[in-house]
C-alpha cells in the first residue's frame, strides 16, 4: 500500500470508504444475528424492539460530542478510538437474548462509539480533500454505507445459518480490528497548506494546537514566537451561536432529517410491506432485495462526480450545483416514494424503492457535502449537529410508521390494501418536497464560518 503512487488524500478517502462499509456491515449483522436467536426462543416483538433500538439512542447522544472531540483531538485519533471501542464490544459480548440488560448496554456502547465516526470522517475529509474534489470524495465515502448494507444482507444470513450467530460478531470484530490497523499505519494529519486559496477554503488545516517547536525547510529547529508567554497558534473557538442561528446550516439539518427519515423507513418497513402488503416472501425474492442499496452506491458516486465536474469546469457555482443536485434528487425521490403503494407487484415496488433511494443518494451531493462548503474548519461539528437530526429522524420515522400500521389494523383496514400503506410512503415523500424547498431558499455554497 505504501508503494501506491497516488496522492495521500486518495488513500485517506479509500480508507474512509472502507470504514463506512464496515460500520454498516456491523449494523446489518447485529440485526440479522440477534433476530435469528431471538426468534428461536420466542422473544416478543416489544423486547426485540428495545434491543434493536438501543443502538440509535447511543448513536444520537454522541453526534455533537463526536464533532467536538474531532475538532479538539483530531478526527484521525477519534476515528481510531471509536473503531477500537465498538470492535472490542462486538468481540466480548455474547449473543444471548435472555441477558437483556447486557445487550442493551452493549448496543448503547456500540451506538455511542459509532456516533463519533461520521463527524470525525467529515473533519478528516475537510482537512485532506481540496474543494474541487469534495463532492466525489464524500459521495464515495458515504456509498460505503450502502454497499455494506447490501453485502450484509446478502452474505450474513448464510454465515448465521452455517456457523451460528456468534460468528457474525466475531467477523465484525475482526473487520473492525483490521481496519483499525490500516488506519493506524497509513493515516496521518495533513501538511498545512500555505497557498492562500487553499487556506481560505480550510484545506490543509489540522485545526489542532500546534507545537511551538518545529523544523524549517533546512532542518533547523525553530520556535514559534509567543506573546505574553502564550503560543501564537491556538485551536479555534467553536462559534456555537453562529452555528445555531445560521439558516444555511439549518437547511442542511432539515435535509439530513428527511434523508434519514426516508432511508430508515424503507430499510425497516419495506420487508414488512413485501410480506404483508404484497404477500411475498423475502427468501423467494433472492438478490433483488439488494437492488435499492446497490442503486444508492451508483447514484451516490454519480452525484459526486457530476457536482465536481460542474464546479471544476465552472459550469455552475458551488451554490447552484448544490441546489441543483439536492432539488433533483429529493423531488424525484418524493415522486417514487409516493408511487410505491400504487404497485401490487414485487417488480414495481423494487423499481420505485430503487429510484427513491438512488435519487436520495444523488441528493447527498447537495446537502451532505455542504458542511465542508459553509464551515470547512468546523465540518465535524456541523456534521454532528445535522446527523443528530438524522438519527432522531430514524427513531421518529420507524416508530411513527409502526403506529400508523397499528392504527390501520385497529380500524379494521386491510394491511394488504393500498390505503393502509399510503401514509407510510407519502409522509417521507412530502418531507422530501418540503426539504428541497428549504434548501433552495436558504442554502449556500460559500464559506460562512471562519
Amino acid at each position: 500500500m505504501a508503494r501506491i503512487r497516488f496522492p495521500k488524500r486518495y488513500l485517506i478517502v479509500l480508507l474512509t470508504f472502507i470504514c463506512t462499509n464496515v460500520c454498516y456491515v456491523e449494523r446489518m449483522g447485529f440485526s440479522i444475528a440477534y433476530t435469528f436467536v431471538a426468534d428461536a426462543i420466542g422473544v416478543d416483538q416489544s423486547s426485540k424492539g428495545v434491543i434493536l433500538s438501543a443502538f440509535y439512542y447511543g448513536y444520537v447522544m454522541s453526534q455533537v460530542p463526536g464533532g467536538w472531540a474531532a475538532q479538539r483531538l483530531g478526527g484521525r485519533r477519534v476515528l481510531l478510538l471509536s473503531f477500537v471501542l465498538w470492535s472490542l464490544t462486538c468481540a466480548l459480548v455474547p449473543v444471548d437474548p435472555s441477558r437483556v440488560v447486557l445487550l442493551v448496554i452493549a448496543r448503547l456502547l456500540v451506538g455511542v462509539a459509532q456516533g463519533f465516526i461520521f463527524p470525525s470522517i467529515h473533519t478528516v475529509l475537510a482537512q485532506w480533500v481540496p474543494p474541487h474534489e469534495r463532492s466525489r470524495s464524500v459521495s464515495l465515502t458515504m456509498s460505503g454505507m450502502y454497499l455494506g448494507a447490501a453485502a450484509g444482507m446478502l452474505l450474513l444470513p448464510s454465515l448465521v445459518k452455517f456457523n451460528g450467530p456468534r460468528s457474525v460478531f466475531l467477523v465484525e470484530a475482526a473487520l473492525g480490528a483490521f481496519w483499525s490497523v490500516l488506519w493506524y499505519k497509513y493515516a496521518s494529519d495533513p501538511p498545512r497548506s500555505d497557498h492562500p486559496k487553499a487556506a481560505a477554503a480550510g484545506f490543509g488545516d489540522t485545526y489542532l494546537p500546534v507545537s511551538s517547536v518545529f523544523k524549517d525547510s533546512k532542518g533547523v529547529v525553530q520556535k514559534i514566537k509567543a506573546q505574553n508567554g502564550v503560543s501564537s497558534v491556538h485551536a479555534p473557538k467553536i462559534p456555537w451561536k453562529k452555528i445555531v442561528f445560521s439558516l444555511p446550516i439549518w437547511a442542511i439539518v432539515v435535509n439530513n432529517f428527511t434523508f434519514h427519515y426516508a432511508l430508515y423507513v424503507l430499510m425497516n418497513w419495506l420487508p414488512t410491506y413485501f410480506e404483508l402488503g404484497l404477500k411475498l416472501s423475502l427468501q423467494d425474492m433472492g438478490s433483488s432485495k439488494m437492488l435499492p442499496y446497490l442503486n444508492m452506491v451508483i447514484f451516490s458516486n454519480v452525484g459526486g462526480v457530476a457536482a465536481d465536474h460542474l464546479i471544476t469546469k465552472r459550469i455552475l457555482s458551488v451554490t447552484k450545483t448544490r441546489k441543483l443536485l439536492n432539488t433533483v434528487g429529493f423531488l424525484i425521490a418524493a415522486m417514487a416514494l409516493m408511487a410505491v403503494p400504487l404497485f401490487q407487484t414485487s417488480g414495481g415496488t423494487v423499481l420505485c424503492s430503487s429510484i427513491s433511494l438512488g435519487f436520495l443518494a444523488l441528493g447527498r451531493a447537495g446537502f451532505a457535502v455542504n458542511h465542508m462548503d459553509v464551515a470547512p474548519r468546523y465540518a465535524g461539528i456541523v456534521m454532528g449537529v445535522s446527523n443528530t437530526a438524522g438519527t432522531l429522524a430514524g427513531i421518529v420515522g420507524v416508530g411513527l410508521t409502526g403506529r400508523i400500521l397499528d392504527h390501520a389494523k385497529a380500524a379494521n383496514m386491510d394491511l394488504a390494501g393500498t390505503e393502509s400503506w399510503k401514509p407510510v410512503f407519502f409522509i417521507p415523500g412530502y418531507l422530501c418536497i418540503f426539504s428541497s424547498v428549504i434548501f433552495l431558499l436558504f442554502s449556500t455554497g460559500e464559506r460562512i464560518l471562519d
